[in-house]
C-alpha cells in the first residue's frame, strides 16, 4: 500500500503488458520516466515500487502492478544480477551484494541487493549518463585548483546520498581534461564512465576486475599512475595504502561518509592502534591537500536540494592541528573560517549566505548548521 498522505504516481508503459509481470527493464524505464530527478528506485515486499525524489519515497503503479511480493522482487534481483557468479555467491554468503546495472541510452545504476526477513529488496541508485560538471552541481570554482596537484590527498566526504560520487567524478573529469597522465580507477561498482580526454584513464571495479581494493591499490603502484581514485576508504587497510601511494608521490581521490573535517580526521586516526596514532596525524598532516566536505539542504521553495560545501585547504598551519591532537577540531573550524583568502569556506557561513538570498529558509537552515545558535546569531535572530 502506498505510503500515508503520498499519492502514487501512475506509470506510462511504452508496450502494454497483456499478461504476466512488467519485465524488469520495461519497468524500470518507465519509473525514471516518471517523474524529473528520480535519485533512487527501490523495491521491497509489501510496498509499491518506489522512487525517491529530493529526499521523499514516492510510489508509483500501473495496471496489474501493485503492492510487490517476495517473489516479485526475486525476479527482480535476479534479472539485474543475470549471470554474475561473485554477485550470486555474494549475495548468499554475506547477505547483500553491489553490482552496477544500464539501461542503453538512458541510465547507469549502482545497485545493492539484500536480505531482509528471508525475502529479496533492492535498492537502485541512478548514476547519470553524462559526467557532471561544476555549475550543475554548485561546486565552488576554487576546487578547479585540485587539478593541478602533483601528490597527496583530497578527500570528498558527506553522509550516504549528498552526492559524493557526483563530485569526485566532476573533480576526476577535470583533471582528465587538463593533464596528461596516467588515471586508474578501482570503484564498488564502477559508477561514471569517464573517457579517455588528455590523460590515459582506466577504471577497475570490484569483484569483476579485482578480489579487492587493497590488491588494486598495491597493484595500481606498479601501473605508472599519476592519479588514483578510490571509490571509498573502507578500512585500515585502504587507508594505510592511500597514506603509502601519497607518500610515493601520486595524487589519490577518495571519499569518506564523515560530516566535517574534525571527524575525517578522527574516522582515520581512530582506525589504527593506540601507538600508531601518533605518527599517523603526523603523516595525514603531510600528505592530506584538501578535505571537501558536502551536505544536500531543500530549497525553500521545494524544487529541490542545494549543495553547502566546506573546504579545508591543508597547509602549514592546518597542518599543524591535524598532527597535534589538541583540540584539533576547533582550530581546524578556526582556521577554515579565517582561510577565505586561500579558498576555504566553512558549512555555517555558506548556509547563512543561503539564507539571506532566500534560497533556505531559517528553520532548515538552523536544522543543517553546524552550530545552530551562532548561525542564529549570526542572523540576527
Amino acid at each position: 500500500m502506498a505510503a500515508p498522505g503520498i499519492a502514487p504516481i501512475q506509470l506510462k508503459l511504452e508496450t502494454p503488458v497483456v499478461s504476466g509481470p512488467i519485465p524488469t527493464h520495461a519497468l524500470l524505464a518507465a519509473m525514471l520516466r516518471a517523474t524529473e530527478q528520480v535519485s533512487d528506485l527501490i523495491f521491497s515486499p509489501g510496498r509499491p515500487p518506489q522512487v525517491e525524489v529530493y529526499g521523499e519515497l514516492i510510489p508509483v503503479q500501473a495496471p496489474g502492478l501493485q503492492a510487490l511480493n517476495a517473489d516479485d522482487t526475486r525476479r527482480i534481483a535476479s534479472d539485474l544480477i543475470g549471470n554474475n557468479k561473485q554477485a550470486i555467491t555474494t549475495l548468499r554468503e554475506q547477505g547483500s551484494c553491489d553490482i552496477s546495472f544500464g539501461l542503453p541510452g538512458l541510465a547507469r545504476f549502482r545497485v545493492n541487493v539484500f536480505i531482509q526477513r528471508g525475502s529479496c529488496a533492492v535498492v537502485m541508485r541512478v548514476i547519470p549518463t553524462s559526467i557532471p560538471d561544476f555549475a550543475s552541481l554548485g561546486l565552488p570554482p576554487q576546487l578547479r585548483e585540485i587539478a593541478n596537484l602533483r601528490d597527496g590527498i583530497v578527500l570528498v566526504t558527506g553522509p550516504r546520498g549528498s552526492g559524493k560520487s557526483s563530485t569526485l567524478a566532476a573533480l576526476l573529469d577535470c583533471i582528465n581534461q587538463r593533464q596528461t597522465c596516467h588515471i586508474i580507477t578501482i570503484e564498488d561498482p564502477i559508477e561514471f564512465l569517464h573517457n579517455h580526454k588528455r590523460a590515459t584513464i582506466h577504471q577497475r571495479e570490484l569483484h569483476s576486475d579485482t578480489p579487492s581494493f587493497a590488491l588494486a591499490l598495491r597493484a595500481a603502484l606498479r601501473q605508472a599512475p599519476k592519479v588514483i581514485l578510490l571509490g571509498e576508504m573502507h578500512d585500515r587497510e585502504t587507508m594505510e595504502m592511500v597514506l603509502e601511494a601519497a607518500e610515493t608521490g601520486h595524487l589519490v581521490l577518495s571519499s569518506l561518509n564523515t560530516v566535517d573535517a574534525e571527524k575525517t580526521v578522527q574516522r582515520i586516526v581512530s582506525a589504527f592502534d593506540g601507538p600508531e596514532r601518533g605518527s599517523i596525524r603526523g603523516r595525514l598532516a603531510k600528505t592530506f591537500r584538501y578535505i571537501v566536505s558536502q551536505r544536500l539542504i531543500p530549497r525553500a521553495d521545494g524544487s529541490g536540494r542545494v549543495a553547502v560545501i566546506e573546504i579545508l585547504k591543508v597547509g602549514p598551519r592546518t597542518g599543524q592541528y591535524i598532527e597535534h591532537d589538541d583540540h584539533p577540531g576547533q582550530l581546524l573550524l578556526g582556521a577554515i573560517k579565517q582561510g577565505a583568502a586561500e579558498g576555504m569556506q566553512h558549512f555555517d557561513g555558506e548556509i547563512e549566505k543561503l539564507v539571506r538570498a532566500g534560497v533556505v529558509d531559517m528553520e532548515t537552515a538552523l536544522a543543517h548548521a553546524t552550530d545552530a545558535q551562532a548561525l542564529r546569531q549570526a542572523l540576527g535572530q
